[in-house]
């Protein structure tokens, strides 16, 4: 059993460089997959919170996930795993580009960053079709890749709108809308370097546009997977697999999560309900025979890892499962999402193949959410110019190099920033000018705007007090609901600048950046933020 999380010892100017693809046969052969590159299936889950895991003591004899429990025990466990950002987009856009969020050149997050005078990371980082992305690198080096479940990432505009939420979604005109986008988005994926995209959700299950299509399927998700494994198998290539659930994040009652009619996804009503992982009834049965508590969430986690553990039964089945690598992250951590505390950017996260890593069942080595992209090329063996990525592989790590110590680890979203160096972790949160001498009639405004959109989509208001402290995320009054777990939970939520020890203060509630005693290793800290700030496009001042 692995100790609680948080109790684990935590031990650039980058040029945007596209992979040329040579044009004559002995280049193009070099850079193509041999027979033996392994299979690759990054399985990314979204919003886990530490009880979540059976592997730490916060979820032992919680929860019964007896595949990601076989992952944690036969692959190796990456103890120290952050994520750059950890909201659902730009976490998302960090594994797919191997770069900070903060490089993206989408439109949207231009305007917004342009309207706050300073980078504004937050749910506006999207992979755009000329990007240089992971897939795409990997498809030219020989990979078949494929793409199922939530999207929330790559750029699809122009989707067609539904004026009323409430309404009916087997009227043929919201039909055709469902069906439109849903092909509209897999094309978006496709044009990004996916061979293959389905069953998949443009965004969270509430924001598909009806509110009785606003229900998880997991089923239909995991049937495109074993599709693609199938598509893969025939076709002799090693394949990648991106496969995003949409849990455990919301809505999480049973009625519109493992419980929910198995007809409706996000295309619509299907013909028929798919059959490709144990029968959801039995879902509160098993967790019963386990002696575990049986409710929404363990329902929903056995959901997800029953979705899991399909994928490995069709691996197996083909011949395909001793060849494949399994990585399986969790976007953020619950416990602060939408900050960049630890318990918002310190998710675990699992990497798994037969036999196992020379590492062993655990890893203490820093590595980022940006680290995926070249290390899973190292695995293919597929050569990439160093100043491609932003992160660095971690496969030296698996194969059982240690890891020196001073690896410092950079963090981005909304008005915060943060670095992550032996043990002492610094934040600096920076408003747009003008946002704390918001008037009250503007703060009004403001939120009573977002909480009639959360109303007409029958989601819950977070709070009706216009004079709420703003997040670390967004201007709204309280904060937005993603983040509002941790608004104000902090002590020194409120301070410009913070400085903890990680391994004393695992909670961060000591901020010691104001303390005497701690002057010297605040400056050295925000020197180290500093570099990262300097290499990266827009501003964020100190």
């Amino acid at each position: 059993m692995i100790t609680s999380l948080f109790a684990q010892s935590r031990n650039l100017a980058i040029a945007t460089m596209m992979l040329v693809i040579g044009t004559s046969t002995a280049a193009a052969q070099s850079t193509q997959a041999s027979s033996e590159a392994p299979n690759i299936v990054f399985f990314i889950v979204d919003d886990m919170f530490p009880h979540h895991f059976n592997f730490l003591n916060e979820g032992e004899k919680r929860v019964l996930t007896p595949n990601i429990d076989r992952l944690a025990r036969e692959g190796t466990v990456m103890l120290n795993q952050y994520t750059v950002s950890p909201l659902c987009t730009p976490s998302r856009y960090s594994c797919l580009m191997g770069r900070y969020p903060s490089r993206a050149t989408n439109p949207w997050f231009l305007q917004t960053t342009e309207k706050n005078v300073q980078s504004y990371v937050e749910f506006n980082t999207h992979i755009e079709k000329d990007n240089q992305t992971l897939p795409r690198m990997l498809q030219a080096g020989g990979y078949i890749t494929g793409m199922a479940g939530k999207n929330h990432v790559i750029e699809a505009k122009t989707l067609k709108k539904f004026e009323n939420f409430d309404a009916d979604a087997k009227l043929p005109e919201n039909q055709s809308k469902l069906k439109a986008n849903h092909d509209h988005v897999c094309q978006a994926i496709r044009e990004v370097g996916f061979d293959f995209a389905d069953s998949v959700y443009h965004n969270n299950p509430d924001f598909l546009g009806l509110h009785e299509v606003a229900v998880h399927n997991t089923d239909w998700i995991t049937e495109a997977g074993i599709n693609f494994i199938d598509k893969g198998h025939t076709s002799e290539k090693p394949m990648f697999l991106y496969f995003a659930t949409t849990l455990p994040h919301g809505p999480s009652e049973g009625h519109r999560a493992w419980d929910a009619n198995p007809l409706i996804s996000a295309v619509g009503y299907l013909d028929e309900a798919p059959n490709v992982q144990p029968a959801r009834h039995t879902i509160p049965e098993r967790i019963k025979a386990a002696g575990i508590t049986v409710n929404d969430d363990t329902c929903n986690l056995l959901w997800l890892d029953d979705s899991l553990g399909a994928l490995i039964n069709k691996l197996e089945d083909c011949g395909e499962l001793d060849n494949t690598v399994i990585y399986f992250f969790n976007d953020q951590w619950m416990e602060a999402k939408g900050t960049v505390y630890e318990g918002g950017v310190h998710t675990p996260s699992i990497v798994w193949k037969k036999g196992g890593f020379t590492a062993g069942s655990t890893s203490s080595a820093m590595v980022s959410s940006v680290d995926f992209a070249p290390t899973i090329l190292d695995m293919a063996k597929i050569p990439y110019d160093s100043n491609t990525f932003d992160g660095e592989s971690f496969l030296p790590y698996l194969d059982g190099q240690t890891q020196e110590p001073g690896r410092v680890l950079y963090f981005e979203l909304g008005y915060g920033r943060g670095v992550l160096k032996d043990n002492w972790k610094f934040m600096s949160i920076r408003y747009p000018h003008g946002l704390a001498e918001m008037s009250l009639e503007e703060r009004t405004r403001l939120l009573n705007e977002w909480n009639a959109e959360r109303h007409r989509k029958h989601l819950e208001i977070v709070t009706e007090d216009p004079t709420a402290p703003f997040s670390h995320l967004t201007a709204i009054p309280g904060g937005g609901h993603a983040e509002s777990i941790s608004t104000g939970k902090y002590p020194g939520y409120a301070d410009p600048d913070q400085l903890y020890n990680i391994a004393k203060d695992p909670g961060e509630l000591n901020n010691l950046a104001n303390n005497p005693e701690f002057q010297q290793k605040a400056k050295e800290m925000e020197l180290e933020l500093q570099k990262y700030l300097d290499t990266l496009p827009g501003t964020f001042e100190l």
